[in-house]
């Protein structure tokens, strides 16, 4: 199981381990450490999209051990950034899983711009908890966009799972309290809400999401037990704005990476960690059903740093 796990990642880090693993690997083999060769790694640190500020500060710590004489091998670079990583992924590990409700449907809010792969991650989702024998129900709360509900419907056909839905332009509150309604008379374990990546205005879009929280909270208590937000992994620092955004108006308790195998910058989920102290509870690693991994620091990072075979 575990090997099909790094399998997956491995083959969904392709682009990015092609900076963490090949770039660094050829930048070291055969050479002597010396200040060159440290600047030049720190230059493939921020073009991972790690974070300028997490960079200066790993790059600094390493010529501080290469000065003092405790860094003489370059392998020992490769160490100190695996468990660099690890410890700055796993410091939430606990916030890693998702929060289940202690009874009744655990509701789960999906925000996320137009175009970021919400609706794609949304059905992802509830196949991954269908594999792990869990109800699901969906709510599609973007009733601005008719195609968003056409495509919400589609994905709970081919899963068979059940949708509540309204026509189009109709008061996304209103589908939000009769998903959590029917969720509750159907017993379901999980309800999924789907809601608006864009509207009018910034103060809109905090007024939609902050009035659908607020149905969910009147109807089920405690809910929404988890409200993640949905980042295109492939927009590198624009994620970690998206991530501002939507936090101020829902207060967003984790995040998910999408189309993290669409691009060479997966260092990003180190910035957002740093920068927001957002835990990523989901990452997507291809363009199937099943290319959905839970974050887990440990194999992420072994992954990462994989050399190709």
């Amino acid at each position: 199981m575990i090997g099909s796990i790094l399998g997956k990642l491995k083959t969904g880090l392709a682009k990015t381990r092609k900076v963490f693993t090949s770039d660094i690997m050829d930048l070291l083999r055969g050479a002597r450490i010396d200040e060159t060769i440290l600047n030049r790694l720190e230059e493939i640190l921020i073009t991972a999209d790690i974070g300028v500020n997490e960079t200066i500060k790993i790059i600094e710590d390493i010529k501080k051990d290469y000065r003092e004489g405790r860094l003489t091998n370059p392998s020992q670079i490769i160490d100190y950034l695996k468990n660099e990583l690890k410890q700055t992924l796993g410091k939430t590990v606990n916030q890693n899983e998702v929060h289940y409700a202690p009874s009744g449907p655990t509701v789960i809010l999906i925000a996320g711009v137009n175009g970021s792969g919400k609706t794609t991650s949304i059905a992802k989702l509830a196949h991954l908890f269908k594999q792990n024998h869990k109800s699901v129900l969906l709510s599609a709360s973007d009733t601005f966009r008719a195609a968003a509900i056409e495509q919400l419907t589609t994905w709970a056909e081919r899963l068979e799972v059940d949708i509540i839905k309204h026509q189009a332009n109709s008061d996304p509150g209103a589908v939000a309290f009769d998903a959590a309604e029917a969720s509750i008379k159907r017993k379901s374990d999980i309800l999924i809400v789907d809601t608006a990546g864009r509207l009018h205005t910034k103060t809109n879009l905090m007024r939609e999401l902050t009035k659908i929280k607020d149905v969910l909270a009147r109807k089920i208590p405690g809910a929404p037990h988890e409200t993640i937000l949905v980042v295109d992994a492939t927009t590198g620092q624009n994620a970690i704005a998206q991530a501002k955004l939507f936090n101020e108006a829902v207060s967003l308790t984790g995040l998910f990476l999408a189309k993290l195998d669409g691009t060479a910058k997966g260092g990003i989920i180190v910035a957002i960690k740093n920068q927001l102290n957002l835990p990523v509870k989901f990452i997507g690693v291809g363009e199937k059903i099943d290319d959905i991994e839970i974050f887990d620091a440990e194999k992420f990072v072994e992954a990462l740093f994989e050399e190709p075979s």
